[in-house]
């Protein structure tokens, strides 16, 4: 929650007997942080690491290891709030699609965002006053975007995600009546 990473080798972890041990016995976070993410994979695998207010940027794997156990500052996020990162499979290809707090949609390229080992990054989505942004989701090329509102869904593809496509660091296009307090983005594959 501080924009801060920190790696552990998964073969020092206890194994599934037992109660496990709390991290901050390896790891030093500051005060009233907690962990918002974990991540395992290659060297050479892509994240999105982006904050609430709407800036981000792409990294790889290998960008949050570090042997400090203060960790390592990725992200800077002053008052934001951290958002979950999220691996982009084809960095040239794929599209996030971006939701504000307000009920508006907007899906950029993956293309036209830095790749970056740490900092704030650019603007995503243009948020105004005590907007923020409240979910993303990476679509793979042609790939439906589920959007559940409650009891009610819908699917956006084609042309429907057309209409909410956009240069980076624009606002969106507000979602229908209905859909606009959307609970969750789902990528049907």
């Amino acid at each position: 929650s501080s924009g801060r990473s920190y790696s552990l080798n998964a073969a020092s972890l206890p194994s599934a007997r037992g109660q496990g041990e709390p991290l901050t016995t390896r790891l030093s976070p500051p005060s009233g942080a907690s962990f918002v993410a974990l991540i395992m994979g290659d060297a050479e695998q892509s994240w999105l690491l982006a904050s609430d207010q709407g800036y981000g940027f792409i990294t790889h794997s290998s960008d949050f290891e570090t042997n400090h156990r203060q960790g390592k500052a990725m992200i800077n996020l002053g008052e934001a709030r951290l958002m979950p990162p999220l691996r982009v499979q084809h960095p040239d290809d794929d599209h996030l699609a971006l939701l504000s707090s307000p009920g508006r949609l907007l899906i950029i390229g993956t293309a036209e965002l830095p790749q970056l080992s740490k900092g704030k990054g650019n603007k995503l989505m243009n948020l105004g006053g005590d907007e923020r942004l409240l979910m993303m989701a990476v679509l793979p090329s042609g790939a439906p975007l589920k959007i559940i509102a409650g009891a009610r869904h819908v699917v956006l593809k084609g042309q429907d995600l057309e209409h909410y496509r956009g240069e980076r660091g624009r606002r969106g296009h507000l979602l229908p009546r209905g859909f606009q307090k959307a609970e969750q983005l789902i990528v049907d594959q």
